[in-house]
């Protein structure tokens, strides 16, 4: 199953190199460039939501941790 999860970490790197080559192109349509531009938009948001919540969740699980010693 590691091994599934490596490739699809290796696949979305070259998905979002895909998107920027798409949004910088200049000779693209610009229906193209504005969904690659929102596409990275909307998926650095889920990016730092889920750190965020992340970083919630170690901070509870830590205090849990604390309050059991």
């Amino acid at each position: 199953m590691s091994r599934a999860v490596s490739r699809l970490h290796h696949a979305a790197s070259a998905a979002v190199n895909t998107l920027l080559a798409v949004m910088l192109d200049r000779s693209a349509p610009a229906s193209a460039r504005i969904r690659a531009a929102d596409s990275i938009l909307e998926l650095a948001q889920k990016s730092i939501a889920m750190e965020e919540t992340e970083l919630r969740l170690r901070r509870l699980e830590e205090a849990v941790e604390e309050k059991t010693k």
